[in-house]
């Protein structure tokens, strides 16, 4: 149930169009205006993925933070993590507005936005200027108009190899046209390969690995599956994201919103999301890392995700609706789960429910 004063703070946003409502918010974070969530820590949602130990498995998306103004901010609601981007290596402006739609009986959002973000350099800038040590990932992405799209993703691994703790590919976005393109086996193995031998080489400089993740859509085939997990595996890539938003509109309420073009995410998307994250765990086995994403509202979903495959969990549009409150109360409602199921950790609940996820039809 909302409680009266989150009803009225999402009534009052709810006043402002999408895109509007999303600038009070990171401009509300950036004043400290958001009180910090506090949070006992639970050492059974303490998590190690790809050499990186994780406070909590809860993450905030990309998405949200695409210029990297409030990382630290999303830290103190009650993330383990969060990701800024996509970045693109160039400034761009993304699609016209109106580009954001709220599905309000659905819970659900609709977007188009196409990468609009400040820039490589924007992003670096602000990346540099954080204190402390928590662990901020970037989301890298190819310019629309860009000539190489492969060396766009090149350009992020090198250009934020000195400050972000892990790196996350972005081809599955609908807003960019041709971009998901690059999930078919040929153009991904391109990818993969010119993006893991710019990471080796910054390592060997370095002498730190930084773990890469690649982000992929809901509405794969299952020969995309295939394609797409026989190429992770191939190229040791460090882990998979599963899911972006879905171009599907089926069993929406709000069809007026729904004819709007772009990826629908939030409630809606959960089923889909998780379905398919459960059969990429099948398809790649047990070891390979994998970050469920889509309609993350609750502890409930959240583990949920887990029981599908998931190692880590991240969520955005639910917060829409639910308000900044939203990651601590499933940080807690976690904690709360693993003393229902007398569990010592929340790994020893991942997978629990896979071949359920995996045949749910979607």
């Amino acid at each position: 149930m909302i409680g009266p004063l989150k009803h009225l703070a999402r009534k009052g946003l709810f006043l402002f169009d999408p895109e509007t409502a999303h600038g009070m918010s990171i401009a509300a974070l950036k004043s400290g205006l958001v009180p910090a969530c506090q949070i006992a820590p639970d050492p059974r949602l303490r998590q190690t993925v790809a050499d990186l130990v994780f406070d909590n498995p809860l993450g905030m998306a990309a998405g949200y933070d695409k210029n990297a103004e409030v990382p630290e901010a999303l830290l103190r609601l009650g993330f383990g993590f969060a990701e800024i981007g996509t970045v693109t290596p160039k400034p761009q402006s993304g699609n016209p507005r109106p580009r954001i739609f709220r599905l309000v009986e659905d819970e659900g959002v609709i977007n188009r936005l196409g990468f609009n973000n400040e820039g490589h350099d924007a992003a670096f800038r602000r990346l540099a200027e954080l204190k402390g040590n928590g662990i901020v990932g970037v989301n890298i992405g190819a310019n629309k108009d860009s000539e190489d799209r492969i060396a766009d993703y090149v350009a992020g691994i090198r250009r934020f190899y000195s400050l972000a703790r892990y790196f996350t590919a972005n081809i599955s976005s609908p807003n960019t046209p041709g971009l998901r393109d690059l999930q078919a086996r040929e153009s991904l193995a391109a990818l993969l390969s010119a993006v893991l031998a710019a990471r080796d080489e910054q390592a060997a400089k370095s002498g730190r690995k930084i773990p890469v993740f690649l982000k992929i859509a809901p509405d794969l085939t299952e020969e995309g599956m295939d394609d797409i997990a026989a190429e992770a595996l191939s190229h040791a890539l460090d882990g998979l994201i599963v899911s972006n938003t879905t171009l599907s509109r089926e069993g929406l309420k709000d069809q007026r919103q729904a004819r709007e073009a772009g990826g629908l995410s939030g409630v809606p998307l959960f089923e889909k999301s998780t379905a398919v994250l459960a059969r990429m765990r099948k398809r790649v086995g047990r070891d390979l890392p994998i970050i469920g994403v889509g309609g993350v509202s609750s502890a409930e979903t959240a583990l949920e995700k887990v029981r599908a495959g998931a190692d880590l969990v991240q969520l955005y549009s639910c917060m829409v609706y639910e308000g900044p409150g939203l990651p601590g109360e499933i940080v807690r409602g976690l904690s709360a789960l693993l003393d229902r199921e007398k569990a010592g950790s929340i790994r020893e609940l991942r997978d629990s429910r896979l071949d359920y996820w995996t045949a749910r039809k979607v």
